[in-house]
């Protein structure tokens, strides 16, 4: 069995895009979903110590816990949690940890156009200081049933180091859902502006041969469905130009800023989340030497 999938959970749209998702990633590798809601872990100076009020919130929190397990039915495994931290983010950390899960899923904040992605804070802060690899969900999410599962894992792979952690991440997934891998490569987007055509289409074509390479070196021969290049004015534009399918995943590396086994979103995956019309996982740029996260 896979290892578990934490969903950041709160009782708004955008946390019932998380939950949907979740499930639909829960039910594709056969692993159990873990419904978190984060609290407070300290009251302010300003809003001062009330067991009442702390009960009634811890209350509400399991009610709404409740209820967003009735949504699931009996589709997935799944737990239900209230837990407390400083931030959602860290307690949503800390959650991953606990149980061991391979990823976290959190939705987009208010406002965000549908089937697309806008980063909220939690989201934010998980860019920044998660371990385990991030899902994105976009408005909408919510909409697409569990039974959909992953129909495509697409893996962005650029010409800068940490691709082959990520490759294996997006291989595991595939493997584990029973769909395609797709790798796109993003070699032409890396290249310094005012680049030769003729540099564009050879840089284009010998990436895209060298990652399949090594995908088939290390996955097998049979493992990856098909390598097709970002070809665009700039990334979003590429991005856009793609064929995405409703049931898709995309993933996408860590910033090479990002300290060992830590997040950062980098400016390609910023970019591309602007035009992204499917779930985006983000995955920390290295492992420690036992192959842990």
């Amino acid at each position: 069995m896979a290892a578990p999938v934490v969903v950041g959970y709160t009782a708004t749209d955008a946390g019932a895009d998380a939950l949907a998702l979740g499930a639909r990633l829960a039910v594709a590798t056969g692993s159990v979903l873990e419904i978190v809601m984060v609290l407070p872990g300290e009251r302010s100076v300003i809003t001062p110590p009330d067991a009442g009020y702390d009960r009634l919130v811890r209350e509400r929190a399991h009610q709404w816990l409740a209820r967003a397990s009735e949504t699931l039915k009996e589709t997935v495994a799944h737990g239900r949690h209230v837990r407390y931290g400083e931030s959602f983010a860290e307690g949503l950390i800390a959650a991953a940890a606990e149980f061991g899960a391979g990823m976290i899923v959190v939705g987009a904040a208010n406002g965000g156009l549908r089937g697309r992605h806008r980063l909220g804070t939690v989201a934010n802060e998980l860019m920044h200081s998660s371990d385990v690899p991030v899902v994105l969900a976009p408005e909408g999410a919510r909409e697409v049933a569990a039974s959909v599962g992953v129909e495509r894992v697409t893996a962005a792979i650029g010409t800068r180091p940490g691709g082959d952690v990520l490759l294996a991440e997006a291989a595991g997934l595939a493997t584990a859902s029973g769909a395609p891998l797709r790798l796109l490569s993003l070699a032409t987007v890396d290249l310094p502006a005012g680049v030769d055509t003729g540099v564009i289409r050879l840089t284009e074509a010998t990436h895209a041969e060298k990652v399949l390479a090594q995908a088939r070196a290390s996955l097998g021969e049979g493992s990856v469905a098909e390598v097709v290049s970002a070809q665009g004015a700039d990334i979003e534009d590429a991005v856009s130009q793609i064929e995405w399918l409703p049931g898709e995943i995309a993933m996408v590396g860590s910033s090479r800023l990002a300290q060992p086994r830590r997040l950062f979103l980098g400016s390609t995956a910023a970019k591309m989340l602007h035009v992204l019309p499917v779930p985006m996982i983000v995955v920390p740029r290295t492992r420690n030497a036992d192959g842990a996260r």
